[in-house]
């Protein structure tokens, strides 16, 4: 591993993303299908949120895969993107080296960093699963 290795070298790029406008049942569908833990909430390509897996959960009062899918999508759709996304998110910028962002990471608050621009827009996302992987291409 190179020791300023930048994280736009390692971050996945052009994220599953979803609008303010989505619902929640969407959201549920995007993670599932695309089997990822979080998804960054855009307006346009400015980032402004984020929602997890566990997010739903919190407010489904449980298992959102293994329950009747229509019950638990009528619940979320009772709420909004806004009601259940994060937006004290840290993030990083691309120019970023992968110990800036393991160090962010390493905070325990969440396990996904969006990667943003100087305008806030989003250029993709580097996770705890990323840095781990970066990790054993080194050793």
């Amino acid at each position: 591993m190179k020791r300023r290795q930048k994280i736009s070298e390692i971050m996945t790029r052009d994220p599953v993303t979803v609008h303010t406008k989505n619902r929640l049942s969407q959201v549920r569908e995007a993670l599932k299908t695309h089997k990822v833990h979080h998804i960054p909430v855009v307006s346009g390509s400015r980032f402004i949120g984020l929602v997890s897996s566990s997010d739903l959960l919190r407010v489904s009062f449980g298992n959102t895969y293994s329950q009747d899918a229509r019950a638990i999508d009528a619940l979320l759709d009772t709420m909004t993107i806004r009601e259940v996304m994060a937006e004290d998110v840290l993030t990083v910028r691309p120019d970023a080296t992968v110990r800036e962002a393991a160090e962010k990471l390493a905070t325990g608050s969440f396990h996904c960093l969006p990667v943003v621009d100087e305008e806030g827009d989003l250029q993709g996302v580097v996770t705890s699963t990323d840095m781990i992987r970066q990790l054993l291409t080194a050793y």
